[in-house]
């Protein structure tokens, strides 16, 4: 099968991948966006309500355990029903319990509409990586997925100054309301596109699915390719969990580094990781073997963390590690959704992408108590060390995956 419909002309079939990745990535954004719509809305909210910050990040856990339990069970749907259908009706249900939050007036409300935010966020990677993988064709997928990821960033990068200014204007509530009407304007995007939905290699699968020849999805989950690359993802998601979080204080406790370069590295990081991801896009389809790819570029970024925490080098010297690990780590995106793309087989992207991505939630959810712990015991050189091992272990299970064809040889 192809990913591409042969009966359209090329221009024809060019213009709808196009119109498909637009979408897709405006859902991704707006995902991403939603990941960040409370924390820089705390101080009101709290004031409204009368609660403490640990009540308000219990709102954060409940989303963040509810998209861990259920995304794998939204990829076995998005491969059983399509994942177009999947992908706009969680849009919408995650848009419509954030403009909830908005107009009632009760924090316990608050948390339940998170936790049905979280189980709706749930869709966005198996859909987003199924359709990508069903509609553009081969030898742009790779690209596909760098813009895709990229337009999750933005969404996240500008999450912040966007609800502070929106809670100038309308206050905190009609931010809420604000950002669901802007989720629910992509989900009718899709809608009014659904006709560049409509072909793909998804229908023949479904097809098959019906005549008894779909894969054994649980088998599948628990084949050594994927169980390797669920523990990929978890590992590269652990060690940014540490720089992310961690390394402003980590650097301030050992080097005495002060917050306003120890934030302005960690910008520099983030900042070269979107860089490297639209690199990575453009590379992507000169890589012949994409695990190698993957593993030298993670191992750049564990040594370039690993310097960061041995000494103190200055600050133009820690801005350039930070930054050459940032870039590392992003341009190797696009070739780590390949490797898992590569050993997925038709009909099974939305299980399999859903299952995997899960690791950034286990990820999320376990190990900031681990790094915060070595902080807590006075060890914040280990914050850096930590995140290092985390990229040598991530290494270990890129080197070992092997293409789909491999596998089933």
């Amino acid at each position: 099968m192809t990913a591409e419909t042969p009966s359209l002309p090329l221009r024809s079939t060019h213009a709808a991948e196009a119109r498909v990745l637009t979408s897709v990535s405006a859902a991704h954004f707006a995902s991403h966006f939603y990941f960040l719509l409370l924390p820089p809305l705390f101080i009101w909210v709290r004031a409204d309500y009368g609660v403490s910050y640990t009540e308000l990040g219990f709102a954060i856990a409940v989303f963040n355990i509810v998209s861990a339990l259920f995304q794998t069970p939204a990829g076995f749907l998005a491969d059983r029903v399509g994942p177009y259908l999947v992908l706009v009706a969680g849009l919408a249900l995650e848009a419509v319990a954030f403009g909830l939050v908005g107009v009632v007036h009760s924090f316990w409300f608050l948390v339940a509409m998170f936790g049905v935010a979280g189980l709706a966020n749930t869709v966005f990677h198996p859909a987003d990586y199924a359709l990508l993988s069903h509609h553009i064709g081969k030898q742009r997928v790779g690209r596909a997925f760098s813009i895709h990821t990229f337009a999750g960033m933005l969404g996240g990068a500008v999450a912040p100054a966007t609800l502070l200014f929106l809670q100038s204007v309308v206050g905190w509530r009609g931010a809420f309301v604000a950002a669901a009407a802007g989720g629910l304007a992509v989900a009718l995007a899709l809608v009014v596109l659904r006709g560049d939905f409509a072909h793909g290699p998804h229908i023949a699968a479904r097809a098959k699915a019906q005549d008894g020849e779909t894969p054994d999805n649980w088998k599948l989950l628990t084949s050594g390719p994927i169980l390797r690359s669920f523990a990929f993802f978890t590992m590269l998601a652990a060690g940014s969990v540490g720089i992310q979080n961690y390394s402003v204080v980590a650097l301030h406790d050992l080097f005495g580094t002060t917050p306003e370069i120890a934030n302005t590295a960690l910008t520099a990081t983030l900042s070269m990781t979107a860089l490297g991801v639209l690199v990575g896009g453009f590379l992507v389809t000169r890589i012949g073997n994409h695990g190698l790819f993957a593993a030298i570029g993670i191992g750049l970024w564990g040594l370039a963390i690993l310097g960061v925490g041995i000494a103190d080098f200055g600050t133009a010297v820690l801005m350039l590690m930070m930054g050459i690990g940032g870039f590392a780590s992003g341009v190797i995106m696009p070739s780590r959704d390949m490797i898992v793309r590569e050993v997925t087989p038709p009909g099974s992207f939305g299980t399999v992408f859903g299952f995997v991505t899960t690791g950034f939630n286990v990820a999320g959810v376990l190990f900031p108590v681990v790094f915060g712990a070595l902080m807590d015991h006075g060890s914040p050189r280990a914050v850096f060390f930590v995140a290092a091992a985390c990229s040598l272990l991530a290494i270990a299970t890129v080197v070992t995956v092997r293409k789909r064809s491999r596998i089933a040889g």
